[in-house]
């Protein structure tokens, strides 16, 4: 695929995100359902796609630790360590902040952030919308996660306002990342291996 298309195919997810649409859409992981995470309606959207239920929260995709920090309600003191020393994408649950649209938060008041650097196209996407970006399986809620594009439910791919072509015929399955809890002190809590 040519830098051309990349180029294009990062401008239409953008653009449609700035409409305040939901995207389909690879992720660092797993192909995945998104939309700019300060715009509370489209959440509200995002979640009856997917049938999800609002208590479970969704995971942000960020840019950098700077972008980290702004929806971070207590930014853990280690994170340039805890960002070095992953072993793979990671997603850490702290307190969520005001700049977040509030359905997404947990019933507890925290939201996962993963810092996507590893995936050009994310990273790409995230860095131009300039907010952070939903991120959460392309899926019905309760039915298996879609690795690759083929697995995607057609009432997923119907649902969704723009259907990013970049990776669709990538067969490479990846699984969802690693998520844990940060802790007072630092430290980490394992929520899924």
């Amino acid at each position: 695929m040519s830098s051309n298309f990349f180029r294009q195919e990062v401008d239409a997810a953008v653009d449609a995100l700035l409409l305040q649409q939901v995207i389909l859409y690879p992720t660092d992981t797993v192909w995945g359902l998104g939309c700019d995470a300060e715009v509370p309606a489209a959440v509200d959207r995002l979640y009856k796609l997917k049938n999800r239920p609002a208590e479970k929260a969704c995971i942000v995709l960020v840019a950098d630790e700077a972008m980290f920090a702004k929806y971070a309600a207590v930014v853990p003191p280690n994170l340039a360590e805890l960002l070095a020393g992953q072993q793979r994408p990671t997603t850490y649950i702290v307190p969520g902040s005001r700049h977040l649209a509030p359905n997404l938060l947990a019933p507890d008041g925290t939201i996962g952030l993963r810092v996507v650097t590893a995936d050009e196209f994310c990273h790409k996407v995230v860095r131009r919308l300039g907010h952070g970006l939903v991120s959460t399986s392309a899926n019905l809620s309760g039915e298996p996660t879609a690795a690759v594009y083929a697995e995607v439910a057609p009432a997923i791919v119907r649902g969704a306002d723009y259907v990013v072509n970049w990776r669709q015929d990538d067969q490479t399955r990846s699984t969802p990342s690693r998520v844990v809890r940060v802790l007072p002190d630092g430290g980490l809590e394992v929520v899924r291996e």
